[in-house]
């Protein structure tokens, strides 16, 4: 049975990541235990890995989405319009306004249900996103198998960012978990 640990890279590949990014691979490392996927039978569903990262996060200055009702969430904004008032908002997980840096938590959905597809398009239209922290599961279990969704999540990123017909506005931050 392999150990649980934290996985992380950063893209593009031919920058440094950013100088908080330890910090914030600390807020997942220190709740290891009740969030690691490796060698557990069954993972937290993401707002529960959310929730049990969301103090350590808080710590750092992100503010993190509270539940699931319309005020406890995090928007940011996409588009303006007449007054300067928001037209479009997309909702993330966390958002760390210091560091222009989302941060989105996915589990079940990260591969199985594309989820990493919609949190790297969002990102690109989001203001002031300019890092994007993503973190999924390392394996993602149920009951007939089981996916690498970390790996299968850097393959993407590596594709996306590796391939000249393509130059995303944000840096990423893949976590895994």
């Amino acid at each position: 049975m392999a150990e649980n640990t934290i996985n992380h890279i950063y893209f593009p590949r031919t920058e440094p990541p950013p100088e908080y990014t330890p910090e914030i691979i600390s807020s997942f490392e220190d709740q290891l235990e009740r969030i690691g996927t490796i060698g557990q039978d069954d993972g937290l569903p993401s707002d529960e890995v959310l929730a049990t990262v969301r103090p350590g996060l808080e710590n750092l200055g992100f503010d993190v989405e509270a539940g699931k009702k319309k005020h406890e969430k995090i928007k940011r904004p996409v588009f303006f319009g007449e007054g300067g008032d928001p037209t479009l908002k997309y909702e993330v997980d966390a958002y760390h306004e210091e560091w222009d840096c989302g941060l989105e938590v996915e589990a079940g959905r990260a591969w199985q249900g594309n989820a990493i597809y919609r949190d790297l398009i969002q990102a690109m239209v989001m203001v002031r996103v300019g890092v994007l922290a993503l973190a999924v599961p390392n394996i993602y279990k149920w009951k007939s198998g089981s996916s690498p969704d970390f790996e299968r999540t850097k393959s993407v990123a590596e594709a996306l960012y590796g391939h000249s017909r393509v130059e995303l506005p944000y840096g990423l931050l893949l976590i895994g978990y």
